[in-house]
């Protein structure tokens, strides 16, 4: 078929015919040529020339570094102090974590109790033991101990007259503190 086709300029251009027209051949236009693309963003990490960098070598030589130097670092042999060899404990050299429970007593906090609120919702609250830190000097030791003990602890060493009755009297070893 032959004729005119309107497009959205309102420009007159010749409807052009199939390929396979045989009888017609002036109508058969080759395919445009179209502009070459541009090559495609690279994704991930590459270096100057291209390439993708290789992260397992990346990760292998850091993984090496950190192996080496963690040996430099605990290469020795650890130093042993006086205290340590004799066996005494010190409080203050020691670094444990230690419980929030009266050395004396054995009082721990109460992980049972609840707060009520207005509109009677339960809460859960810890209520802990009021622990200070006192030093009482032991007769039997000849030094000044250092414990952790909760205000009725206290009240209890003066009761028995010094930390050594009451150390006795509660079954606690005072040379480990």
């Amino acid at each position: 078929r032959h004729g005119t086709v309107r497009d959205d300029h309102s420009k007159v251009r010749p409807r052009l015919q199939a390929a396979s027209c045989v009888s017609c051949h002036q109508h058969q236009v080759a395919p445009r040529a179209r502009p070459p693309r541009a090559p495609a963003p690279l994704k991930g990490r590459h270096n100057a020339f291209g390439r993708k960098e290789n992260n397992a070598t990346m990760r292998c030589f850091l993984l090496l570094a950190m192996v080496a130097s963690a040996a430099a670092f605990f290469a020795g042999t650890p130093l042993q102090t006086a205290s340590r060899q004799s066996g005494q404990r010190s409080s203050r050299s020691n670094m444990e974590m230690r419980a929030r429970v009266c050395d004396l007593l054995g009082k721990s906090p109460n992980r049972q109790a609840r707060v009520v609120t207005f509109s009677h919702t339960r809460n859960k609250k810890v209520q802990h033991v009021n622990l200070q830190k006192k030093r009482f000097y032991s007769d039997d030791l000849g030094r000044t101990v250092r414990l952790r003990l909760s205000t009725k602890g206290i009240k209890t060493v003066t009761k028995y007259g010094g930390v050594d009755a009451a150390a006795k009297k509660f079954g606690l070893d005072l040379t480990k503190f």
